[in-house]
């Protein structure tokens, strides 16, 4: 169990997290691989530049090819030339890869117990909303000592809640399901929305329990 601050419309306190389901190590290099992932796939891949057949110089021959005492010239596009192709330069491809859903789930483990180890995760209760309210988010997030930057994990998506939180600069609402690695990581604060937890822990919890039980069947076919 880990105790983290609490928000509720009366005031701040202190909950018990069960973090048993993390593990024991923050796997630094399975994150830094995860980070690695989630960025290239967020590269749009666009760049190019031109080669010698696609310059809009002319095709003519500069000058003649003797006599003149220059180099040879077949024309303005050559790569050597100022304005002319481009050797071997970038064209437009696709950045992204996937890592196994396993290991991404691992690092999400470790993102998240990381944040517990460093007091950087808070949870709060769900603000009474009968209309957005930007003014509440942030003196929400200023009682939790989350001003700065912060994610907030919610369990379905609540637009009231989102309307409210998406104004501020450096915060992000996401649902319980979504959360990845790099988003725990890129933001300094993790606030959990009461029953997100308990969301987050099945979600990983239950895809721990299926692998071990399917390595059970395969061990007792064997």
């Amino acid at each position: 169990m880990t105790e983290v601050s609490h928000w509720t419309e009366s005031g701040v306190g202190k909950i018990d997290l069960d973090s048993r389901g993390l593990g024991e190590i923050v796997r630094l290099k399975l994150l830094r691989e995860a980070v690695l992932m989630y960025e290239a796939n967020q590269r749009q891949g666009t760049h190019s530049t031109k080669t010698r057949s696609e310059t809009a110089y002319t095709g003519h021959k500069p000058y003649k090819q003797k006599g003149t005492g220059n180099a040879r010239r077949g024309d303005r596009n050559s790569p050597i030339l100022r304005g002319g192709g481009i050797i071997h330069g970038p064209r437009p491809r696709d950045y992204s890869y996937a890592m196994p859903r396993r290991a991404l789930r691992a690092a999400l483990r470790s993102a998240l117990l990381g944040k517990l180890r460093d007091g950087e995760v808070c949870a709060m209760a769900r603000p009474e909303l009968s209309t957005p309210s930007t003014r509440k988010a942030a003196g929400i997030l200023a009682a939790l000592g989350c001003a700065a930057s912060a994610i907030i994990v919610t369990v379905e998506r609540d637009e009231a809640l989102l309307r409210s939180f998406r104004n501020l600069p450096r915060v992000h609402v996401t649902r319980a399901c979504d959360l990845n690695a790099f988003e725990v990581l890129f933001h300094r604060n993790l606030v959990i929305v009461d029953g997100a937890w308990d969301a987050l822990t099945e979600r990983l919890g239950k895809r721990l329990r299926q692998g071990k039980h399917a390595a059970v069947e395969a061990g007792s076919e064997s």
